[in-house]
């Protein structure tokens, strides 16, 4: 070691070998200064989720509610007080549509729907004139036409019968007792002779014993209501007729509208029968009475039907033109608006340097009509706004502490992560379980089926499809006994029943999956409620809940399967929700 020290080319090598060594640690890279580096990035990158900006996190990934790919919060906009800066691809996953105001840009037209009635002036009830037994009939079902004066059938009467021998006795002594005459006569016009058949009857001395009935009025037979062989009184009712060469089509519309509505207005309307046939009428009459159900009243046109193609119960729909519309006024959608009750909001698009932002306008609305609202104060004509999409920017606005529907002037605040899901009100509704007999439960179980049917529609974004299994869940509801139910079950079925059926009252007439999915969660609440109380499945069931239903204040849902497949929003959001509870 000591003859190792004292060689002088072991020392230089090893000096050269230290040198190197201090030199790599001084001046090469340092890996832990680069992983401190993206260390820092990474914590202070913040990923949120487009449609639920509530969703804060600090490494990328998918979002715990709805299943979406993170992407990084854009915080451009924390300098503008009033803005909210929205990535182009925030905006393409929130659906949000865009559209420019201006006087004339809207509808003015209502679309209502209602049915064909017979003109109620135009029915006739054809009675018997003479008491007797029907010999014969000529009008043997309903829907066939009468003409005025045609034979019915006839009848034997064995007061009319004595009333021609009445009448041929004293015609014989009419010269010394002409009274007794013309009172016999009377007795027979009373029942309704004509002065041909008095004196046909007088100049041939014959007695008839069958008696024509003759229709008083034109129209055709809707109801029976004798058969042949039946003994009748003066009076009694024989069949109900209506003239339908003019008749009622009566359509419903909303309380809001009515205002918009006028006597001798004319309106255009189609039938389900012939939609590409257009028909006309005007507006006679408008019912002072309002349905505590739809919330509608009753509109009353009247048309003409010279070709018999309006029979009643026909389906019927038009497009009303609107009472005092103008057209030169600003007129948005009504899904642009976000009302409190007390402030109604838009929000206005703003491109500029810094990108794509959008900023809340308080607006005054003044009169609606059809689908749009007019506004009097906040907007000008050839403003861009969001149509689509308002509540998922308004909700980025809360969280960013920007101007809102609920928040007018802006609120500092810290945004802290949040990935709870909230819990829904229906979970919460307390039920009482009560036990039902094996006849209830095999009752019930094709309303489950058609309400399976009914969520699998909506999930598929499937308007017809959710159109026919709603209208047959509703007939499924409307054949269920309330007599299968007993005690406090009776009681919970009628609560159930009755909600359901305001529910789907119009199931047939919505024109939108919109509409649809709003009577489902109606529907939805009250089936969790029965499952959990009666209890009367086959299995598991679960309970799901989506947060972004009925404008995010949530909704829930019945599923055979745990996996979430959302009815309320369809392929636009599949996989938003979660499972609040399982129902064995």
């Amino acid at each position: 070691m000591k003859n190792l020290l004292n060689n002088k080319y072991f020392l230089v090598i090893a000096s050269v070998i230290m040198g190197l060594v201090i030199g790599g640690v001084l001046f090469s890279p340092s890996n832990e200064n680069e992983d401190h580096d993206h260390s820092e990035v990474a914590t202070n990158t913040e990923y949120t989720c487009s449609m639920h900006p509530q969703i804060r996190q600090k490494e990328p990934g998918n979002c715990p509610i709805c299943g979406m790919a993170l992407i990084p919060v854009d915080d451009s906009s924390e300098g503008s007080v009033d803005a909210i800066t929205m990535s182009p691809e925030a905006v393409k996953l929130a659906n949000i549509v865009t559209m420019k105001v201006g006087g004339g840009t809207a509808e003015t037209n209502l679309n209502i729907v209602g049915k064909v009635k017979q003109d109620e002036r135009r029915v006739y009830s054809q009675t018997s004139h003479i008491p007797g037994r029907i010999e014969t009939l000529n009008i043997n079902f309903t829907g066939e036409y009468v003409k005025a004066g045609q034979a019915i059938g006839t009848l034997y009467s064995p007061e009319l019968v004595t009333a021609q021998k009445e009448l041929l006795e004293t015609y014989k002594i009419k010269e010394s007792q002409p009274a007794l005459f013309e009172s016999a006569k009377q007795k027979l016009k009373n029942w309704k002779l004509t002065d041909g058949q008095i004196e046909k009857l007088v100049s041939s001395g014959v007695i008839q014993n069958a008696f024509p009935i003759k229709a008083d009025k034109s129209g055709y037979v809707f109801e029976r209501k004798v058969n042949q062989g039946d003994h009748v009184k003066m009076g009694q009712e024989l069949f109900m007729t209506s003239d339908l060469s003019s008749v009622w089509v009566l359509f419903e519309v909303y309380e809001q509208d009515l205002s918009k509505v006028n006597i001798g207005q004319n309106l255009k309307f189609s039938v389900t029968a012939a939609p590409s046939q257009t028909f006309e009428g005007k507006i006679t009459f408008i019912s002072p009475l309002i349905d505590p159900k739809t919330r509608t009243a009753s509109v009353r046109v009247e048309a003409k039907n010279t070709n018999g193609m309006l029979k009643p119960e026909m389906l019927a729909s038009a497009r009303l033109q609107l009472v005092g519309s103008n057209s030169e006024s600003i007129q948005i959608s009504k899904s642009a608006v976000l009302w409190t009750g007390e402030r109604s909001v838009v929000y206005e698009k703003v491109e500029d340097n810094n990108g794509l932002s959008f900023v809340m306008r308080e607006v005054t609305l003044g009169q609606q009509i059809g689908d749009y609202y007019v506004v009097t104060e906040g907007l000008e004509a050839g403003q861009e706004i969001a149509v689509n999409g308002t509540f998922s920017i308004d909700a980025a606005a809360q969280l960013a502490g920007k101007p809102s529907m609920m928040s007018p002037k802006v609120v500092i605040k810290e945004v802290a992560n949040v990935n709870k899901i909230p819990t829904s009100e229906t979970s919460k509704i307390e039920v009482e379980q009560v036990e039902i007999d094996q006849k209830a439960k095999t009752d019930l179980k094709p309303l489950y089926e058609q309400y399976f049917a009914f969520e699998k529609a909506l999930v598929n974004d499937d308007y017809e499809g959710a159109k026919a299994a709603g209208g047959t869940f509703k007939d499924e509801l409307s054949k269920i006994s309330m007599t299968v139910f007993k005690g406090k079950a009776h009681e919970l079925w009628m609560s159930f029943s009755n909600n359901m059926k305001a529910s789907m009252e119009h199931i047939q007439h919505f024109s939108t999956i919109a509409e649809q999915r709003a009577a489902f969660m109606e529907i939805s609440k009250n089936m969790i409620a029965m499952t959990k109380s009666f209890h009367p499945q086959e299995g598991t069931l679960y309970v799901q809940y989506c947060p972004m239903a009925d404008d995010n204040k949530g909704a829930n849902w019945l599923s055979q399967q745990e996996d979430i497949l959302n009815p309320y929003f369809g392929d636009s959001m599949l996989t938003c929700g979660n499972v609040e509870e399982e129902l064995k």
